[in-house]
């Protein structure tokens, strides 16, 4: 699976297939991806390789955030508690390729953001 930013200038690579793909609603992702929700797939951090150099900036203290330096988009999401790191769909080069299988950060959730209704959902359950 192959993906990259709007302008090129940072692209990725998985050597592995996604652990886990849903749809966040929390407010932090929200704000990050200028959208309703984001639409996270999730790689073990050993299945990645990056091409270019993402800006990353901490955007909690239990979390780091990347861009792409260049034209802005949202790339990934790096807890530092966990092996794995959430890759925006939106940069995925076959966002096809992916099926979200739930819902997190429901008590986020907008009205309008009518996607998935049939998929389970669960709460952030983030603190800090």
């Amino acid at each position: 699976m192959t993906g990259g930013c709007l302008c090129g200038a940072v692209r990725w690579s998985a050597s592995a297939p996604p652990r886990n793909i849903h749809h966040c609603h929390c407010g932090m992702c929200r704000r990050w991806t200028g959208g309703g929700f984001a639409t996270l797939v999730w790689f073990g951090d050993g299945a990645l390789v990056w091409h270019g150099t993402p800006a990353v900036f901490r955007s909690s203290p239990i979390a780091v955030r990347a861009h792409c330096g260049v034209c802005g988009t949202p790339l990934y999401l790096k807890y530092d508690s966990r092996a794995d790191t959430a890759i925006t769909a939106g940069t995925l080069d076959q966002p096809q390729a992916v099926t979200p299988t739930h819902h997190y950060g429901v008590e986020g959730r907008l009205a309008w953001a009518d996607i998935g209704r049939d998929l389970p959902g669960r709460e952030t359950r983030e603190s800090w």
